[in-house]
């Protein structure tokens, strides 16, 4: 059976209200530092401070500036007792208030004699320099980065609360850089990836591929079209409900939306320009929705050059960033050299015509 496209097309915002209807974010789950890497923070306690004492910030001598009053080469100043000798990130003897470097303490004659007066504070990491007491490791809603594990590390942290939605990816025979292409987005998006091949294109074939066990999003990729070995969406119905088949957008028309039991099904386009536009109109906001990610960042920029949108079909356009203006690259067509380009992208609306030269624009940024 050959699936067809309905006679018209569902808008992008209601597609994307009903894959959403019903949807709940997935719960936090505690993951060792280096998988947590890109995952969406959940609840972080407050971490102490940050080192936890004064310590050393270079190999030298602690001491107390009220003992070295007057100490210069030309005036020597005899010590009572010697000075204890700290190394860097060591914590500051009790007592001392400043750190002198190894040639301003003399220690080769019977008498300790310092050279030099010090300061308060001087060569001292003070506590909680790095991180202050009460800090958070990375914001809820935001995508951990190796800077936040950093701190992490530091304060000796072995885990980190974070969400991360378990995603299926089912690839149709024949093709696989869109599939591939998918799964690699997802993971960055800190997303669980299983990815698996149904065994043939017919429809019976791919829903034995739709498992929704352990899933929490479902994407298929390729077989969405009307070509006689397009069955992904028949293969959906007879699993599931289909939602909607034929989006107003623009690549990627032919992609479908569903839902297994309660579990949403975006039906992404074979080809990979158009899975791409799907990925970031459909299957960024749903992934987006189930880890609680706060707003994906943007920037503001003009426009170097117009852009031109058929009214009608929402539209993504690629930009690059050229000499603090956004430069588009691509619109409605994508090709595989500006997805690899691009800093940034902007959703056309569908209701309207572009935007001229020198309109300021806000673009999500491709690498946050």
């Amino acid at each position: 059976m050959t699936q067809r496209l309905p006679p018209s097309l569902t808008p992008l915002d209601l597609a994307l209200a009903a894959l959403l209807r019903g949807v709940r974010p997935v719960a936090p789950v505690d993951l060792p530092l280096a998988e947590a890497l890109g995952c969406v923070a959940a609840g972080m306690p407050p971490l102490g401070a940050y080192p936890p004492h004064d310590t050393a910030a270079a190999d030298g001598w602690a001491l107390r500036v009220s003992d070295l009053v007057g100490a210069s080469s030309y005036s020597p100043l005899p010590l009572a007792a010697p000075p204890i000798w700290v190394e860097a990130g060591d914590a500051i003897p009790e007592g001392c208030d400043c750190m002198l470097d190894a040639d301003a303490v003399d220690t080769a004659g019977p008498i300790t004699e310092v050279l030099t007066e010090g300061s308060p504070g001087q060569g001292v990491r003070r506590r909680g320099c790095d991180m202050a007491e009460g800090t958070s490791t990375v914001a809820e809603g935001r995508p951990v980065r190796t800077t936040e594990l950093l701190l992490a590390r530091a304060v000796e942290l072995e885990t980190l609360s974070v969400r991360r939605p378990r995603l299926r990816v089912i690839n149709m025979p024949g093709g696989t850089a869109a599939a591939q292409l998918i799964a690699d987005q997802a993971r960055a998006a800190g997303a669980e990836v299983t990815a698996a091949e149904a065994s043939a294109r017919d429809a019976a074939s791919i829903a034995n591929a739709l498992d929704i066990t352990a899933c929490d999003l479902l994407l298929t990729v390729g077989g969405t079209g009307v070509g006689r070995r397009d069955a992904a969406v028949t293969a959906l119905a007879d699993c599931g409900e289909v939602l909607a088949h034929g989006i107003a957008v623009q690549p990627g028309r032919t992609a479908a939306i569903g839902r297994i039991g309660s579990v949403p099904v975006i039906a992404l386009p074979g080809a990979p320009d158009q899975a791409f536009a799907v990925w970031l109109m459909l299957v960024c906001p749903v992934l987006d929705h189930l880890s609680m990610r706060a707003l994906r960042k943007s920037a503001s920029l003009q426009l170097a050059r117009k852009i031109a949108s058929n009214v009608g079909m929402a539209e993504i356009a690629l930009l690059a960033e050229e000499q603090d203006a956004w430069l588009p690259l691509a619109v409605g067509e994508l090709s595989l050299q500006a997805i690899a380009r691009a800093d940034a992208w902007l959703l056309v609306p569908g209701d309207s015509e572009g935007f001229a030269a020198g309109a300021p624009v806000d673009a999500y940024l491709m690498r946050e």
